[in-house]
């Protein structure tokens, strides 16, 4: 993923601290800290996703696709989230003497768009998709499709079986809805 987007080398590195910041607290059951930026591309009201892995492992990822409050706010809290609510490692949370393990990854979210023609109009590796149909959806971040190595059939069909609970060619029915978003990613190095 593209290093260029909204939010700059230094903000990059104010949210990396933020979110490095609320996991120690989360994990250890503190509150989460008070943080307060005056940087306008932080006071930026948009979409994130905070992802944790361990060893290259996924242990936690949530987020919001839009918001309301600075993105220094949401990343605060979606990282506690990502460390604390995220069900799929409900029984495999991240306990405080793994924090130094953690890698933090932050995808500062574009806008979603609706696609009317995903096979041509997504593109694997720079799209994120979003697919609901009823109630169902899931979503994947851009970067899934390249870490494993997936075609965009696969990319699109996984979302549907593996994220939305649909039957994987779900995304070809015009009942349901991809959208697509584009995501300025970065991570501790």
């Amino acid at each position: 993923m593209s290093d260029e987007g909204l939010i700059g080398p230094e903000g990059r590195k104010k949210l990396l601290e933020v979110a490095r910041k609320s996991i120690e607290a989360a994990a250890n059951g503190r509150p989460l800290p008070e943080v307060e930026f005056q940087d306008s591309e932080l006071q930026a009201c948009c979409g994130a996703f905070v992802t944790l892995t361990t060893a290259g492992r996924l242990r936690g990822c949530l987020g919001c696709f839009t918001s309301d409050e600075p993105i220094y706010l949401l990343v605060n809290r979606m990282a506690a989230s990502s460390l604390t609510d995220d069900p799929r490692f409900s029984g495999d949370r991240i306990r405080a003497d793994e924090l130094h393990d953690v890698r933090i990854e932050i995808s500062v979210l574009s806008p979603m768009r609706r696609s009317s023609d995903p096979l041509n109009e997504v593109e694997r590796g720079k799209h994120g998709i979003y697919i609901k149909k009823g109630w169902q959806s899931g979503t994947y971040l851009p970067q899934v499709a390249v870490e494993h190595n997936m075609s965009l059939e696969e990319f699109l069909s996984s979302c549907c079986s593996g994220k939305a609970g649909l039957p994987p060619d779900a995304w070809k029915n015009p009942d349901t809805e991809v959208s697509v978003y584009t995501a300025q990613v970065f991570h501790e190095e």
